[in-house]
């Protein structure tokens, strides 16, 4: 019996001799996984929240230790001869209400991103603009503290006025741009599980953050208020 070669037949047989892919063969599997689909780039990646609490707890400690030994110094010197009473300006309870209020949206907004993230944004929105409304009641009060005579170098009191509600006002100029890194920073605009995940760790790390100037605003203004 004499087979019969066809023409295409003939070109797969030297295709195969020159090294080429046999008939019936997909070809080398690329990623390395045997042919199943899965390869090193689709293995799930592992994320742990416990870096962001770290960093977090370390910059609390370094902010609380600065602010006792600011706060130590003010109550040592007020038993001195030369400390004149400051008055307290009045929209200082303005700028309380807003940092309190502020601290509540946030934990909103962390809460609703932890259900699902329906109004998160919204939220930090709002929480940002609490916290801006903050810093110009503080300049507000500045001017006050101006109008009354009351000047940086004018004693220790006004001094300490300055000194205390300015280094506050620093570190919260900070949480307001960890703030905008959440809601406009392009690591946290993208879609994914893992980006979730990160979102979720950073904002729960700058809502402690805030939460923290939160009741140090409230503490120092209690003490400016009652320590004279």
């Amino acid at each position: 019996m004499v087979t019969t070669v066809t023409s295409t037949e003939r070109v797969k047989q030297v295709k195969v001799g020159l090294g080429g892919t046999p008939p019936g063969n997909n070809g080398p599997k690329r990623n390395g996984s045997g042919g199943n689909g899965k390869g090193k780039d689709d293995a799930p990646q592992r994320f742990s929240p416990k870096p962001y609490r770290v960093m977090l707890w370390i910059v609390v400690a370094a902010i609380f230790m600065m602010f006792a030994a600011l706060v130590a110094s003010y109550i040592m010197l007020s038993s001195g001869k030369t400390w004149p009473a400051v008055e307290m300006p009045r929209v200082f309870w303005l700028s309380t209400a807003l940092i309190i209020v502020s601290s509540l949206t946030l934990e909103v907004a962390r809460r609703s991103l932890k259900r699902g993230g329906g109004g998160y944004r919204g939220w930090l929105w709002l929480t940002l603009l609490l916290g801006i409304g903050f810093l110009a009641s503080q300049l507000l009060a500045w001017r006050q503290l101006v109008a009354q005579g009351a000047n940086l170098a004018s004693n220790n009191h006004s001094s300490f006025f300055y000194l205390l509600t300015g280094a506050h006002a620093l570190h919260l100029i900070i949480g307001i741009l960890a703030l905008s890194y959440l809601q406009l920073g392009k690591k946290f605009r993208q879609v994914g599980a893992a980006v979730e995940m990160k979102r979720q760790a950073a904002t729960g790390a700058v809502s402690l953050y805030w939460h923290f100037l939160d009741g140090l605003w409230v503490f120092l203004f209690l003490l400016l208020f009652l320590w004279k």
